[in-house]
């Protein structure tokens, strides 16, 4: 499915959200790198999935009611047998109900655990003066306390996606600071230019996307992994 039918799907359906499998799909057209993941309606169906996945493995809820996955324990992360996945699938949905009693639940997304690495966000907004603009920032405290981001009108091109992430005060860890392993800057360019430069996801989709968010963004000293997606539709009438 391409993006502009998972928009017109999403809208058709009053949806006010792409869900996660959706964005992620959304991304993977771009050609931006997302585990390798399937979609099961119930826990009836979890078991098959495991044998279709190499483990570790993530379970996720899909539910347009919602939106922050990790306040309502609604992730399950290290699972290794078909046993372990149904049992996630069984403690996610209690945990959902608990969190909110009417929750749409439309399934859950099973997908491949991504290797460790420094975690990255990558980000977008649409400005009503400027129009798209496309932002980065490390991940955990940097973002969350810090408010370490770097931010630029789209399209960009290279050299401003490398000028945004020299911006950074913790602009060192990606190179290798206090012992981690430095991580590869380039794929942290080549994510940002797919989601912000001429032709990326917020250009090719400025009319529809209100706010992106790839929180976070995987990288290792061998590439990018875009672990959560979320695509904010802009309203009808704008």
């Amino acid at each position: 499915m391409s993006g502009f039918e998972a928009i017109a799907e999403a809208r058709k359906q009053g949806r006010a959200a792409l869900d996660e499998g959706a964005g992620k799909q959304l991304l993977a057209s771009f050609g931006v790198v997302v585990p390798k993941s399937l979609v099961v309606q119930d826990a009836s169906e979890v078991r098959a999935a495991f044998g279709r996945l190499n483990p570790p493995l993530v379970l996720k809820v899909l539910s347009p009611d919602i939106l922050h996955k990790s306040e309502a324990r609604a992730v399950w992360l290290g699972i290794t047998s078909g046993e372990e996945l149904a049992t996630a699938c069984e403690e996610v949905l209690a945990s959902v109900r608990a969190y909110k009693k009417d929750a749409r639940i439309e399934g859950f997304l099973v997908e491949e655990m991504a290797a460790a690495g420094q975690e990255i966000v990558v980000g977008g907004v649409r400005d009503p003066q400027f129009g798209p603009l496309v932002m980065v920032g490390l991940g955990g405290i940097f973002v969350e306390v810090l408010a370490d981001v770097s931010f630029r009108i789209c399209p960009i091109t290279r050299q401003d996606a490398e000028e945004m992430l020299d911006e950074l005060k913790g602009a060192a860890l990606l190179r290798g600071a206090r012992g981690r392993k430095p991580v590869s800057r380039e794929a942290i360019v080549d994510v940002l230019l797919k989601v912000g430069g001429e032709g990326g996801v917020l250009m090719a989709h400025a009319q529809d996307i209100a706010e992106a968010d790839i929180n976070p963004l995987i990288v290792s000293e061998h590439g990018a992994v875009a672990v959560d997606a979320r695509f904010v539709l802009t309203q009808a009438m704008d």
